[in-house]
């Protein structure tokens, strides 16, 4: 996987503030705390919406909550298991939870509470998580990898990628109104702004194909979608066509819709994630087309099975193979095979 892209030369050097930068891309348009922002909308009608964290508050945009609702805000300190054991508790009479932090301490930390107080009780709590995947560029311990992997397997637990700030503001009312566990995964901050141009519309397990194209399908999920377009009007100047199919709803899987669209013959299929090649999506995808007995040309655009490195995030998204750069090198060379 760190070979997945050519040296890249010329380019500058990047301080330490791009350890955290914004995903967006120069000059891409972007719109605050879209997270924050819908949540309180939801709340202005549902006196049953809560927004609790574990001291990250201004972190995953859930301040925005507090300062409208500070009545109806929690904030339970750096304690996640205290965070989601008081969630299930609260959601048990009658309240609808969004409870916030980091998806390394969702995941990882307070797992076997999420598992056993939240999944098992079937407890209407929202998980929303920032730093999915590799959006944070202090190493291992902040760096979610797998965090689609252990929520996928969780029963009860409904998983949602979502790409942009357009489909954020619209993943969170179609959660708050789904009776359930839901895990999401967050973009905070200055979010870009992408799928309104394609006419987008989230809705809750389904796929939705956002370009066409006859040489390549790339499935993907996440901010891997931004880069999947990204990458397909890049090809447009090789002649290489490339058609791709959205996943937000990681579990369950739109099964229908992905085995229509890789059922279609001649086409490279490829599986694009922010999250390690094992147990995201991509292994979702395969196992699918196995059993149905659908067998295109397959491939995983992910992040590799190791501890990842710290760094500059434009830097470690080249290296690790899911930057647009990356990612169109790769397709061209697999075609090319």
């Amino acid at each position: 996987m760190k070979s997945a892209a050519p040296p890249l030369s010329g380019k500058p050097r990047l301080t330490t503030s791009a350890m955290i930068a914004s995903i967006a891309g120069e000059g891409q348009k972007t719109r605050p705390a879209p997270f924050g922002h819908a949540l309180v909308d939801v709340a202005k009608s549902r006196p049953d919406v809560l927004g609790m964290t574990a001291d990250l508050g201004k972190y995953t945009d859930l301040h925005i909550f507090g300062q409208a609702f500070p009545d109806r805000y929690y904030q339970m300190g750096m304690a996640e298991q205290l965070l989601f054991g008081a969630a299930s508790g609260l959601a048990a009479e009658g309240f609808t939870p969004f409870a916030t932090t980091y998806a390394v301490f969702a995941t990882r930390r307070a797992y076997d509470f999420i598992h056993q107080t939240i999944a098992e009780e079937d407890r209407n709590v929202k998980i929303v998580c920032a730093l999915p995947g590799l959006t944070s560029g202090y190493g291992p311990s902040h760096q979610a990898a797998e965090d689609l992997a252990l929520m996928r397997a969780m029963p009860n637990m409904t998983v949602i990628d979502p790409c942009d700030a357009h489909e954020i503001e619209q993943v969170v009312p179609a959660i708050a109104a789904h009776r359930g566990p839901v895990y999401m995964r967050l973009l905070r901050g200055q979010v870009p702004v992408v799928l309104d141009d394609y006419g987008y519309t989230f809705e809750l397990g389904k796929a939705k194909t956002l370009r066409d194209g006859n040489d390549v399908l790339v499935i993907s999920s996440g901010l891997m979608t931004m880069r999947a377009l990204e990458s397909a009007k890049a090809l447009e100047a090789d002649r290489i066509d490339v058609s791709v199919l959205h996943v937000p709803t990681i579990k369950p899987l739109d099964t229908e819709t992905i085995l229509r669209e890789a059922g279609k013959p001649g086409r490279l299929v490829v599986v694009a994630e922010n999250h390690t090649v094992v147990g995201g999506l991509g292994e979702a995808v395969a196992g699918l087309l196995m059993r149905s007995g659908v067998h295109p040309a397959f491939r995983q655009i992910g992040l590799p099975d190791e501890f990842l490195a710290a760094g500059a995030l434009p830097t470690l998204h080249d290296r690790y193979g899911i930057s647009t750069t990356a990612i169109v090198f790769r397709i061209k060379e697999w075609l090319s095979r």
